[in-house]
């Protein structure tokens, strides 16, 4: 059984969620991994590492996947791989199942005298940790996995077991109170960096209109633990959401979309995110968000044309109901109407007249399935004055009159 190609899907599939997945020689071997950054060694320098790790082998059957909850508050999923391998461990993690607050945190640092220098570190630390309300899909994950890899849910458990480090928390490690060195790990700065990136990489997708992959890395920051800068969760919510759509307009102006279509799109979002309910209402929102300005991008960039065919293009896109045939663009322009013509097709692929004609249809579709609109009213609005050609024209792009159209719009939300 080839379990490389199973395992690399998990890891795929975990990655979106912003969960980590690796291999290992040894079961916990993970104070010095990417998904630790350190915290270990920071937290408790003098645990022996390798030695919980020997005492967990002992103790890791076959057949099983543990969950654990460590000393740092994080949730690891650990099993052995049923094959012969120089990594025969597995784990998922680290996640929380709680929101790791401020107060949280102080009181952590209390119960276990951690030093306050660290707090800071750790503070920014647990923002990038994945906080799972619901792990159903998770547990799904698992009992699929374990399904695959043992042959049915019979064969495999899952088990809670504590945190063999937990006993070893009997007082401070004299080492704390020693003055830090340039060698210490800096959680902080390495979260912050790992957020930056995902980050750069987000605003980019959107910059290209790359709806999937702005989807995917989205994904990463669901999870996160934002930082509480408001003791109002809703008005923390809004005043990132604020942000977001701020750092999504710049993205969009990036594919040189008009300052005409970023005013519209920001402004709606500025007043909608002031109008949400709840945490929850501004997190789908700004999901929402995030695709209206991809799509912003998909229609609107002017990104590779010419100064005179974004001129032409804006024109177009701006009234749809005005003169756009190619002598009054080519007036108002001031151009010859034949270079016009002849470097809008160049540029865009297309005819003038094909392009504003495609243009009309499109918003026509649109208005006859969000309105009940008369289709003569219909074509008013987008530009044709002659209901009769603006019916044919609409079966030549969409295959239907305008009629067919709606009503087969309706009888599918039906």
């Amino acid at each position: 059984m080839d379990y490389e190609i199973a395992l690399n899907f998990v890891k795929a599939l975990l990655n979106n969620f912003h969960l980590t997945f690796q291999t290992a020689s040894t079961p916990l071997a993970l104070p010095h991994s990417p998904a630790d950054l350190g915290l270990r060694q920071l937290l408790k320098p003098d645990i022996d590492y390798c030695e919980i790790s020997r005492q967990f082998s002992e103790i890791c059957q076959p057949n099983t996947i543990y969950r654990t909850k460590d000393f740092s508050l994080c949730y690891y999923l650990i099993f052995r791989i049923p094959t012969k391998t120089k990594l025969p461990f597995a784990s998922i993690g680290p996640y929380t199942s709680t929101i790791i607050t401020r107060e949280v945190l102080l009181q952590y640092f209390a119960d276990y005298s951690f030093p306050p220098d660290i707090f800071a570190q750790l503070e920014k630390y647990y923002q990038e940790v994945p906080y799972l309300s619901d792990d159903s899909y998770l547990q799904t994950l698992l009992y699929t996995l374990g399904e695959w890899m043992w042959g049915s849910v019979e064969n495999f458990s899952i088990q809670d077991i504590p945190d063999l480090t937990l006993a070893q928390f009997d007082h401070p490690h004299p080492a704390w109170n020693k003055p830090r060195t340039a060698e210490e790990p800096f959680v902080a700065m390495m979260a912050l960096e790992k957020r930056y990136a995902t980050e750069h990489e987000l605003l980019e997708a959107v910059s290209l209109g790359q709806v999937h992959k702005a989807d995917v890395l989205y994904q990463q920051f669901i999870h996160r633990q934002m930082e509480q800068r408001t003791s109002d969760p809703l008005r923390s919510s809004k005043n990132y959401a604020l942000i977001f759509n701020t750092l999504l307009r710049k993205a969009a102006q990036g594919a040189e979309i008009h300052p005409f279509y970023l005013d519209q799109i920001s402004t709606k979002y500025a007043k909608n995110i002031e109008l949400c309910l709840s945490p929850d209402a501004v997190g789908r929102l700004q999901k929402e968000m995030m695709h209206d300005y991809c799509r912003l991008v998909q229609e609107y960039s002017l990104k590779g044309y010419s100064p005179l065919i974004q001129k032409a293009l804006m024109q177009i896109d701006t009234d749809l109901t005005a003169d756009l045939s190619l002598y009054s663009l080519a007036k108002h322009l001031n151009v010859n109407a034949s270079y016009l013509s002849s470097l809008f097709k160049k540029e865009t692929g297309s005819t003038l007249t094909d392009y504003v004609n495609r243009k009309k249809v499109r918003h026509a579709a649109h208005l006859l399935h969000t309105t009940n609109v008369q289709i003569q009213a219909v074509a008013q609005y987008c530009g044709i004055s002659d209901v009769n050609y603006f019916i044919r024209i609409f079966k030549k792009y969409m295959g239907k009159t305008p009629k067919e159209y709606r009503d087969a719009g309706k009888g599918h939300s039906g």
